[in-house]
């Protein structure tokens, strides 16, 4: 590669970099986030992890976190930070943007770094990539996948055979959602190879797999997936479990209507989502236009950066497939889009190298370039807002089923109350919402110790000074501490809250505390204006 392109390649990255990395503890932790984060807790403390079939998805994400956690010397749940969990998906996602140049010689290398700087600049990787969630590592071992087994219908070389099967091991690990990719992979190279058959060998003769760098892979892909979900070779059952998890799976799929959406949710989100007050409107429809401009060049066969068709079609295939079998399930969040999305971008990269290649004159190239940069900077003026300025905000397509920054003044308030009660972190508090709906709090008390987590009124055993419940069980939770109060001993109630405390949009908190603590509270904060004017 020539100097200008590594100086292209080394911008993209660092701008991937500048664009996932900075203040990862600003955005509230999801809920899935912080579910997700406790049960790496319970890896990190206790050494012990086991695959749940029914819900957290595969193990992957917990040991690549536990590498984090021990290189940063963390050894508690307590002690965990956004930035030691986040940066597992924000390496993922960085390695994603980097990926394409293993395909130069398939897509080109104009196609391969329009790839990279859309996978850099896209709002939705840029904002996923800072998720502590499954998807990036999905997505990125995808790729993998496909990378590896370009690598070795290219070379032949046993090596890229068993990385691709580590890669397919790596996927299953990650998330169950990876039958999707699966299916969607054998179904799109089926048809390169039939298309191939009937155009009499579009890049020539096609190499013949040996039955050793089959097996090989195979074994590989085994290998590596029954390591992890036996917590490597603790829990042998884990193995069994990582199939019958798919029953579980399905079931619940068809059964829970919370997430279900009509099946052009994921276009919507990316086609236009208008802006309010003063926002700009969000979309990232460049990218579905250009992968759409993509998929006709590689049908009509014109003006296509080379001659690697079998590629191209593969390409087309999966992602016109994977897209179509996302849509038609009607349980969706907006992450999953990512896992056809990164085929879009791949064609759109394709879309891009042929509409230079084809517009020969260089007026209409310079004005396509003027062009395409300006969308350029609008998706990366995108990337900044939704993931810096809008990033709990629910106009923001990528904020979905989001807490609000109030669970910051819930801690903090929290904290503060702890300051004034003699056990400090050891304080009792107990929550109380129905459904354990309180998700992600537990991730941000994660250091007081004395902590009851309650989906009822009727769970509570004893008082406590400081209370936390959604109003709906206000009268009940009443009655019920005076009910728990010893004879005598009955404490008068005070809101914790000066305002309105949302959990996440329309769910409100009430906090309670009691008259005691409040007032050596108020005496604690009054004692520190003092010396503070001193």
């Amino acid at each position: 590669m020539t100097k200008k392109y590594w100086i292209v390649i080394l911008a993209v990255a660092a701008l991937a970099v500048a664009l996932r990395l900075p203040r990862l503890q600003m955005r509230p932790m999801h809920g899935d986030e912080a579910v997700g984060a406790y049960k790496f807790g319970e890896l990190l403390e206790e050494d012990y992890y086991r695959y749940d079939p029914h819900e957290y998805h595969g193990p992957a994400l917990n040991y690549f976190t536990l590498i984090v956690a021990r290189l940063a010397g963390e050894k508690s749940y307590a002690s965990l930070t956004e930035l030691t969990v986040r940066i597992v998906p924000v390496f993922f996602g960085f390695l994603l943007v980097l990926m394409p140049l293993l395909l130069l010689a398939g897509i080109g290398r104009a196609a391969a770094v329009v790839a990279a700087g859309l996978t850099a600049i896209s709002p939705a990787f840029v904002f996923y990539s800072r998720y502590y969630i499954h998807e990036m590592l999905l997505v990125c071992f995808t790729f993998a996948v496909i990378v590896g087994g370009y690598r070795y219908a290219k070379s032949g070389k046993i090596g890229w055979a068993i990385c691709t099967g580590v890669f397919v091991g790596l996927i299953h690990a990650t998330k169950e959602t990876c039958v999707i990719a699966f299916g969607s992979m054998l179904a799109a190279l089926a048809l390169t190879l039939l298309f191939r058959r009937r155009a009499g060998g579009i890049d020539g003769s096609p190499r013949k797999i040996k039955a050793v760098h089959l097996l090989a892979a195979a074994a590989a892909a085994i290998i590596v997936s029954a390591l992890f979900f036996s917590s490597f070779l603790t829990h042998p059952q884990g193995i069994i479990d990582s199939v019958r998890t798919y029953g579980a799976y399905f079931s619940r799929a068809n059964q829970n209507q919370l997430h279900n959406h009509p099946w052009y949710y994921y276009l919507q989100i990316l086609l236009y989502r208008p802006g309010y007050a003063n926002q700009p409107p969000w979309t990232e429809g460049l990218i579905v236009i250009l992968a759409a401009a993509g998929l006709v060049f590689i049908v009509v066969k014109k003006s296509l950066p080379t001659a690697e068709r079998s590629l191209f079609y593969f390409i087309a295939l999966y992602t016109v497939i994977i897209t179509v079998v996302y849509s038609a399930i009607p349980y969706k969040t907006p992450w999953c889009l990512l896992s056809f999305f990164h085929g879009m971008i791949l064609l759109a990269a394709v879309g891009t190298a042929a509409i230079f290649k084809f517009a020969s004159r260089a007026s209409v190239r310079i004005i396509l370039g003027f062009a395409f940069g300006l969308a350029l900077l609008d998706l990366l003026l995108q990337a900044y807002l939704s993931n810096y300025v809008y990033y709990a905000d629910y106009t923001n397509p990528y904020v979905y089923a989001h807490p609000t920054t109030d669970v910051f003044k819930i801690t903090n308030q929290l904290k503060d109350v702890s300051a004034a009660h003699p056990a400090h972190y050891g304080m009792g508090v107990e929550v109380v919402v129905p459904d354990a709906d309180y998700w992600p709090l537990p991730w941000y008390f994660r250091r007081f110790t004395n902590v009851g987590w309650r989906s009822g009124v009727g769970q509570m055993t004893r008082t406590a000074p400081v209370v936390i419940a959604s109003p709906d069980v206000e009268d009940a939770l009443i009655a019920q501490l005076y009910a728990l109060a010893p004879p005598g001993e009955k404490n008068l109630y005070m809101p914790l809250f000066d305002g309105y405390i949302q959990l996440r949009p329309e769910i409100e908190l009430r906090g309670y505390i009691t008259k005691e603590l409040l007032d050596k509270y108020n005496q604690l904060e009054a004692a520190e204006i003092q010396e503070a004017q001193k």
